[in-house]
């Protein structure tokens, strides 16, 4: 029998340039791989939807190329506190994450979630561009437990042992963890108890607690010592959500609020934070209350000598009276012939108007870009090498949904350097993955995910403004979620292979 090594050979050759055909090469880059190591030239080969190869690469016959043209090449950056999910369900592209470099989003933030299953069934029925994770919201948990309308007060033993059992289902369904929005008033009445026992469980199932503290503003330091006794009592990584000083008498403090958490470090309490790179914040208007007095005057005027600047806040969503959108609180009370503390307290009160009157009312009813930072503890917050960075960002009113990290790379990477681009990128991806737990994501490496983002860092810009919070960055010019290209030229390719990223 004669054997045809010809045929042998064609039939090699076939296979590899099929194999090939599933392969890319990204050439001509300047790679940060994630890790805060300094940069280096190379090429990253892509196989299906995982890196094949990184370094100084050659083509294969077959595969496609991705000329670079110099520009950096990163890890996709990783959103680890993101309100994006609504809108990307409505717009699977997921244009606002995408034009920003970000591959994965971590929703369930504040408190506020969607269970695992049912996350997990809406991805399944509605595919989207991006990674998306999830941690379990104290607040749902309370909601489900207590009755939507009846969470104004602390728990029962009977109700937090049911908030127990659920919070276990959903992170033995792949949840990362727990949060809490112990600011908002579906959280606020909980007993730290409560909290820490809630933590518990997440410290068993070995995950994270992740917290928009109780305050920000007038009892900031009494929050952030509840955060540090809860790392100290379960042992597991806690994290401080978007840190900021929200109070006029404690701006440009960052430094000592810093120096408190380094402490608890150094006694081994693993603390970190997130941080979004603007000095205005979006919430409600009854955030600004501390006390939840919303009728007190005295509350009011508190609020506006102490906690935002009324001049250069902004109302960018308020249903009840459209024609306030944009306006500062400032010129509406102007226009209302009111003191700006008498305006927050009659906004407030034609926000809950509307609410009982329009019960099925879908959509945001109010809310307030309010500048209530300094620029000084931004940066510090930036700089400390236990922040990572995120947008808390949606797709309306705050810029930052569109901006956040664009603006990092820009702003305060390339024009202000205080920070250098491996650092800011070692924020946005590595670092970010260690603070979430998640090992396949956030670093150039082989046998990783290939979440990637090709940019300029000469050009790199946040466009969106409050007036235009919609405004496409500049700068980034190509990203992949899980080998797959789904933004090129400002515009979405139309690529779907975002996943639902578990514990």
């Amino acid at each position: 029998m004669q054997i045809c090594f010809k045929n042998i050979s064609c039939s090699i050759l076939m296979l590899c340039l099929f194999q090939n055909a599933n392969a890319q090469l990204i050439k001509n880059v300047i790679i940060v791989d994630g890790t805060g190591a300094q940069s280096y030239k190379g090429a990253v080969r892509i196989s299906g939807n995982k890196i094949a190869e990184v370094g100084n690469l050659t083509e294969n016959q077959g595969e496609q190329v991705v000329d670079g043209k110099g520009k950096v090449l990163a890890p996709g950056f990783i959103d680890s506190h993101s309100h994006h999910f609504s809108s990307l369900m409505e717009h699977p592209e997921g244009i606002p994450n995408a034009s920003q470099g970000v591959t994965s989003i971590i929703i369930g933030q504040d408190g506020e979630s969607y269970l695992m299953d049912t996350l997990m069934a809406m991805m399944q029925a509605k595919p989207v561009a991006i990674n998306v994770g999830t941690y379990t919201g104290h607040s749902t948990l309370r909601e489900l437990a207590m009755g939507e309308n009846d969470v104004l007060r602390k728990a029962k033993p009977s109700e937090i042992a049911q908030m127990k059992l659920m919070l276990a289902s959903d992170l033995n369904n792949g949840s990362l963890g727990l949060s809490s929005g112990l600011e908002y008033e579906q959280a606020f009445y909980s007993a730290k108890e409560e909290v820490i026992d809630l933590a518990k469980v997440a410290a068993e199932h070995h995950t994270r607690y992740m917290s928009h503290i109780r305050s920000e503003d007038i009892t900031i330091d009494d929050a952030m010592d509840e955060i540090i006794e809860i790392g100290r009592v379960t042992k597991m990584p806690v994290q401080v959500s978007h840190i900021k000083i929200g109070i006029k008498d404690k701006w440009n403090t960052a430094n000592s609020y810093l120096l408190k958490l380094q402490k608890a470090r150094a006694e081994g309490i693993n603390i970190t934070a997130d941080v979004y790179p603007y000095n205005f914040w979006n919430s409600t208007l009854r955030v600004l209350f501390a006390k939840r007095d919303y009728e007190n005057l005295e509350s009011a005027q508190f609020a506006v000598d102490q906690v935002f600047d009324a001049t250069a806040s902004v109302l960018v969503q308020f249903a009840p009276m459209p024609s306030y959108k944009g306006k500062t609180i400032a010129a509406i009370a102007e226009e209302r012939k009111e003191t700006p503390a008498k305006t927050l307290i009659e906004l407030i009160k034609l926000a809950s108007k509307f609410k009982a009157a329009n019960p099925n009312f879908k959509g945001t009813v109010e809310a307030i870009a309010a500048k209530g930072m300094s620029d000084q503890d931004v940066s510090a917050f930036i700089s400390w090498p236990y922040s990572n960075i995120c947008s808390d960002g949606n797709t309306g009113g705050h810029p930052r949904g569109y901006g956040s990290f664009p603006r990092v790379l820009g702003k305060y990477t390339r024009d202000e350097k205080l920070i250098p681009l491996e650092t800011a990128i070692f924020k946005m991806t590595g670092l970010t993955a260690e603070h979430l737990g998640i090992k396949d994501r956030g670093l150039i490496a082989v046998g990783n995910y290939a979440d990637l983002v090709l940019l300029d860092p000469v050009t790199v810009k946040d466009n969106a403004t409050i007036q235009n919070s919609k405004a496409l960055s500049t700068g980034i010019e190509m990203v992949w979620v899980n080998g797959q290209l789904i933004f090129q030229e400002q515009k979405a390719t139309g690529k779907l292979p975002g996943v639902l990223i578990k514990k």
